[in-house]
């Protein structure tokens, strides 16, 4: 009865929020389309090391394509239409955007050939809606849909000593560590309320760019050398593309990390520091399951080093470049 009685609290809770924010004019309902299907991944497109280009990839270039799953946007519920995502967010699944008031509904297409779900990390919600740890979400079969409703409460976002802007992870979490393996990771970028650039676009209007990355250990072969894919955003030895920057900008990087405990690393940029709770750094240390959310004004031009500094994810290819232009 206590269990009961718990659980018609906090839906009546959650129903209530959501009554609040359907009376405020201030507040959105953001719906996306994401589809799970199954795809072949390189991680290597080019079959080179573009980071030391003189060498090769040594084991990690054995075998650079496997069956993966990932999360794809679409525009509408007939999901024909994929969005395109710039070529900087590599395997990741589309990036969710809210500003805290917001109701985040999420219409979930399961395409595989296995049961998956969406689990989002700091969201306010109900057990139907965890897409995990049972519920009606916890487990979405093949060909099956299922529309997850998040509320992005106060605090789902950004907290007195955090930018305008901060990270959460979101997963599918029926096989999770099997399923993150697969390459069902994506990210939620919540702003802080007031701070969006308008009602259509609740990113934050006091930074230039905004870049998102996964520094993650795929392990494709049952923990053989050659299967262990040290990645940025599911490609190595700089084969990930499009962390393209002005001099000058300010830009946001939302750095994250998921796996196992070699899945600790150290994230450094060349030719710049950054700014981390007030603190200032060109390093920033993840384990699995960290969100991380810096800032940093571009200041000096090139083509710079982005990578993981324990030495042996080095030389496994956890590298890739991003780019300062001066010329406009």
């Amino acid at each position: 009865m206590v269990s009961v009685n718990f659980r018609f609290i906090f839906l009546s809770v959650v129903l209530s929020i959501l009554a609040g924010i359907a009376l405020s004019s201030q507040a959105a309902v953001r719906e996306y389309w994401i589809a799970a299907e199954k795809t072949a991944w390189n991680y290597a497109p080019s079959g080179k090391n573009l980071i030391e280009t003189e060498n090769g990839m040594d084991v990690w270039g054995e075998t650079l394509v496997y069956q993966k799953y990932r999360y794809v946007g679409y525009h509408d519920k007939d999901f024909s239409r994929p969005i395109p995502q710039p070529e900087w967010m590599g395997i990741l699944g589309p990036q969710i955007r809210a500003e805290v008031g917001d109701t985040i509904k999420v219409h979930f297409l399961n395409k595989t050939d296995r049961p998956l779900s969406i689990h989002p990390h700091g969201m306010l919600y109900d057990k139907d809606n965890e897409g995990a740890d049972g519920g009606d979400g916890a487990l979405v079969l093949p060909q099956k849909r299922f529309t997850y409703i998040w509320v992005v409460d106060e605090a789902s976002g950004p907290g007195p000593n955090d930018p305008s802007s901060i990270v959460w992870l979101y997963h599918s979490h029926v096989m999770a560590e099997e399923e993150m393996n697969l390459g069902l990771v994506g990210t939620i970028v919540v702003t802080r309320k007031g701070m969006i650039r308008s009602s259509e676009d609740p990113s934050p209007h006091d930074v230039d760019r905004e870049f998102t990355a996964l520094y993650m250990i795929f392990d494709e072969e049952d923990g053989e050398e050659s299967g262990l894919k040290h990645a940025v955003n599911g490609r190595i030895f700089g084969n990930l593309k499009g962390y393209e920057t002005q001099l000058g900008e300010k830009v946001r990087w939302h750095i994250v990390a998921l796996g196992n405990e070699e899945d600790n690393h150290t994230i450094h940029w060349h030719g710049q520091t950054v700014l981390h709770h007030g603190r200032r750094t060109d390093v920033v240390e993840v384990m699995p399951a960290s969100m991380v959310t810096v800032d940093m004004v571009t200041r000096s031009p090139g083509n710079w080093l982005f990578h993981c500094h324990v030495n042996d994810h080095m030389m496994a290819g956890m590298s890739t470049r991003w780019v300062v232009d001066k010329s406009q």
